[in-house]
């Protein structure tokens, strides 16, 4: 494939736009652009300034420029300039593609977004997102769909050309290395948690609704009355935080938040198991890193989950706290199911795109959207 444009001219220039408050979709887009940097393309990434100071879009060879993710004028502004001279815009999440068809309006240049999750919000807000999505799905000349529900949605929004993408889990940076070189020992991080003597249950996720944590709050009645009573702790932030907080403490829940983590491989590979309660994830980071790391998965029951870990993880009905607290219990009490499970998902993760033929599929869409056609 090439990474060239025709006629000797300079090599391929792209714009990622991100809006920076995905840790999934950022990740992403820091692993594409290396991969695209090292295949000749000239990438500049279009970012809140704290996303390039985490992903360090500049180390990986990019051009990194800052736009809030606001969509107000100056922000589109600032956009639009960015854009000047782009061969193609590829845009990550529902809010930065929609920057991006007010940055290219009356422009010709080839738009691809890549849905990384389905948006949610509540009320009048849910409506406003459901405009948004019927925007950028007929404006863009390509939509990525990270899962084939996401696919399916953009189909039905109007895209006029919707495909499955291949997205990996990107390799850890260095100074993010592998547990067993991690400075806080296993043993050591177990007993900071306050989970010595118990079994330690790990969920991961924004402090938001959608998230599921109530569930989980829910669920923790069930395993509350193990002895040891198992200790759940949520690592995250936002706006659900106290009214969670006022939950455990009142119910005296077993549960504990641990706000923003840079640890969280740590906490899987010190995990006994792994918890995904929300019904709206669709290609879960915390998923792909519990199969990676071997630690058994409990996970409602969506669309995404399911093509995404296949029977590596017990699933459970969507908004059913009886049963996601039912298969937590009974997995903790059945040492050979998890065993299986860790196997399962091992071979499981290797099913899944490497970062190496992620940028492939991707290139290979930049290459058909840029390349002359000829005359017939």
């Amino acid at each position: 494939m090439s990474s060239h444009s025709p006629h000797g001219q300079s090599s391929l220039r792209t714009v990622q736009v991100l809006g920076g408050g995905n840790a999934g979709s950022s990740a992403h887009v820091r692993s594409l652009t290396a991969g695209l940097v090292a295949r000749g393309v000239r990438v500049t990434v279009c970012a809140p300034i704290d996303a390039d100071d985490t992903y360090d879009f500049r180390g990986a060879g990019a051009e990194h420029v800052h736009v809030p993710r606001s969509s107000d004028p100056g922000s589109v502004a600032a956009l639009r300039a960015a854009c000047t001279d782009a061969d193609l815009v590829h845009a990550h999440g529902l809010h930065a593609s929609f920057r991006a068809v007010l940055a290219l309006s009356g422009r010709r240049t080839p738009l691809v977004v890549t849905w990384h999750n389905r948006a949610h919000a509540e009320g009048a807000r849910a409506h406003l997102l459901r405009l948004l999505e019927r925007r950028v799905a007929r404006t863009a000349t390509v939509v990525l769909g990270t899962t084939s529900d996401l696919v399916d949605r953009a189909r039905r929004t109007g895209a006029r050309d919707a495909r499955l993408a291949a997205v990996a889990l990107p390799r850890r940076r260095p100074g993010e290395g592998p547990q067993e070189e991690c400075e806080q020992p296993l043993p050591k991080l177990r007993a900071e948690l306050g989970a010595i003597g118990r079994p330690l249950l790990v969920a991961v996720g924004s402090l938001d609704r959608h998230r599921g944590h109530d569930l989980l709050l829910d669920a923790s009645h069930a395993w509350r009355e193990l002895d040891p009573a198992p200790l759940a702790v949520i690592a995250g932030e936002g706006p659900q935080r106290a009214e969670l907080q006022r939950r455990i403490e009142d119910e005296e829940l077993p549960v504990r938040l641990v706000g923003l983590r840079d640890d969280v491989s740590e906490l899987l590979a010190a995990a006994d198991l792994a918890l995904l309660p929300g019904g709206g994830e669709s290609r879960s980071v915390l998923a792909q890193e519990a199969l990676h790391a071997r630690v058994p998965l409990v996970a409602t029951l969506t669309g995404g989950v399911r093509e995404l870990v296949g029977d590596a993880a017990e699933l459970v009905p969507r908004g059913d706290a009886r049963a996601f607290g039912a298969a937590v219990v009974r997995l903790l009490g059945d040492p050979e199911r998890a065993g299986r499970l860790r196997d399962s998902g091992t071979r499981q993760a290797a099913t899944w795109p490497t970062e190496d033929e992620t940028v492939a599929q991707v290139l290979s869409v930049y290459d058909e959207l840029t390349q002359p056609r000829p005359m017939i």
